[in-house]
């Protein structure tokens, strides 16, 4: 049985400034505390097609490959190659203007779990929770990165460098 987690977060930030930062797709190490590195592996740097391989802090690794793309508003991916005890699992990441100062920022996942029942639970009481913890970090830094340009690496800025852009 399939898995879903969301996380949205509004933001200080107009969607389209949002957007510049998604649309790059090899550039998620940049706003993601997890990740080392995202290079392009193909030939397509962006849109429907483009892969990259996420490598995190911990040296694990995965691969995304944009399966959905809507121009200005975001994308839908599906992970492979990871070391994750999952079957299967999608990621979508959208923006969404809320006013011309303001948007809303969405990641949702929606995963199966190896191992019968067993990996339902795990699934539902460990990996589930465990992800709403990284989309809240992830996009808290997509939006401190949007706004500032800065990196943010292996931590998240001080809280009252990015509060002030996070909404709820």
């Amino acid at each position: 049985m399939a898995h879903y987690v969301e996380k949205r977060v509004k933001v200080n930030i107009p969607a389209s400034k949002i957007w510049n930062v998604l649309k790059d797709f090899s550039s998620v190490e940049r706003f993601a505390v997890t990740i080392k590195s995202s290079p392009i592996i193909n030939d397509k740097p962006f849109g429907l097609g483009a892969k990259r391989l996420c490598t995190f802090q911990d040296g694990s690794s995965l691969v995304e490959e944009i399966i959905q793309f809507e121009e200005g508003e975001g994308y839908t991916m599906e992970l492979s190659e990871y070391s994750f005890p999952l079957k299967n699992m999608h990621s979508e990441m959208k923006v969404k203007a809320v006013t011309n100062n303001t948007s809303e920022l969405f990641m949702s996942t929606t995963f199966v779990a190896k191992g019968g029942p067993f990996g339902w639970l795990l699934g539902q009481f460990l990996m589930a929770p465990m992800m709403k913890g990284v989309f809240t970090k992830l996009l808290n830094g997509l939006a401190y990165h949007s706004e500032t340009g800065n990196s943010v690496g292996e931590k998240l800025p001080d809280k009252k460098e990015w509060s002030k852009l996070v909404l709820g």
